[in-house]
């Protein structure tokens, strides 16, 4: 578990390694977020420089998929594809770099700093949503035509991965405070999405390298500029799958019909959406909110898991019925 003691130690141990990535002994570090990996603001006002320090969570993606992630962002921005924090070297050269952290060795990767805030209720979501329904066109088009280095490595989120047989983020059925009858319905949630998932296929224009998070928590907005950040979830899924994952934590508010509509109506000023496609937006919706629900659980040292709590594991359940009856 990520205890505030344990930040503190590491934030300790890290700023004792500024100077690798040639920030001065003026630096300052500072704790930003826990979630699936720990990161950290460094500031050296000596050479108005900033960086973003992300320690890797332990096990989770090997040192080959972290360096794949890396060398996806290098492509997308050397092809102008969208705005997102450059990879930072260290006086090295090394992008991936392990470095001793309260007793244990970790991987640390530096990001240039990007300006900007996480879009919230107060903001036109629905703008914000056209212009994200076109960055993940950009970004579809250029998964589709990218030729992948001979080691690129992530994770495929099918529905195995999610729901199934090898869970990457836990098991759905440990979700907190869910009860049996709950247990009950979500199982025929899963088994209908296994079934609509299956007959929707896997064709090369439906499912291919995606950023698989890109919600609220990882857009940066600064005037009408929208940036996009974190692509540690990056890895093999379904296209419009990453339409589910931009309605993390409100698909269920009652926003959601006309951010769907933003979203669609950006994406097809970049590329064309199909019927089935579009058809497809609920299941992969309920898929992720199923996903977040086992993510929870098996986080559950993570703020965003204390904050939430049960109320959303009862959510999905409530969401769960509706889906069914709407099948």
């Amino acid at each position: 578990m990520m205890t505030p003691g344990l930040i503190e130690s590491m934030q300790a141990s890290l700023a004792a390694s500024l100077p690798r990535w040639g920030l001065s002994s003026q630096s300052t570090l500072a704790f930003l977020s826990h979630s699936e990996n720990t990161t950290f603001l460094a500031q050296d006002p000596a050479a108005r420089q900033k960086l973003v320090l992300r320690v890797q969570r332990p096990g989770y993606h090997s040192p080959d998929e972290i360096a794949s992630e890396l060398a996806w962002i290098d492509a997308v921005i050397a092809d102008n594809v969208v705005l997102t924090p450059r990879p930072v070297a260290d006086r090295d050269g090394h992008l991936l770099c392990p470095i001793p952290l309260s007793g244990a060795t970790r991987h640390v990767v530096a990001f240039e700093f990007l300006s900007g805030k996480e879009p919230d209720a107060s903001d036109d979501l629905a703008t914000w949503f056209g212009k994200l329904g076109a960055t993940s066109a950009r970004l579809h088009a250029h998964s589709r035509r990218w030729t992948l280095p001979s080691t690129f490595q992530r994770k495929v989120w099918d529905f195995d991965a999610m729901l199934g047989r090898r869970p990457l983020w836990g098991d759905w059925r440990a979700g907190l405070g869910l009860r049996d009858d709950g247990r009950r319905l979500l199982q025929r949630v899963a088994d209908e999405l296994e079934r609509r998932v299956e007959a929707y296929g896997r064709g090369e224009q439906r499912f291919g390298l995606v950023h698989a998070d890109l919600r609220l928590a990882n857009l940066l907005v600064e005037g009408d500029r929208l940036g996009v950040i974190d692509f540690d979830d990056c890895g093999f899924s379904w296209f419009f799958y990453d339409f589910a994952a931009a309605v993390s934590f409100i698909e269920h508010e009652p926003v959601m019909d006309l951010l769907q509509r933003s979203w669609l109506a950006g994406y097809r000023t970049v590329a064309p959406v199909s019927r089935d496609d579009e058809a497809m937006l609920p299941a992969f919706v309920m898929l992720r909110r199923m996903l977040l629900t086992a993510w929870l659980a098996s986080h559950s040292d993570t703020e965003t898991a204390r904050r939430l709590g049960t109320g959303y594991t009862d959510g999905t359940v409530a969401l769960g019925d509706r889906f069914l009856r709407g099948s």
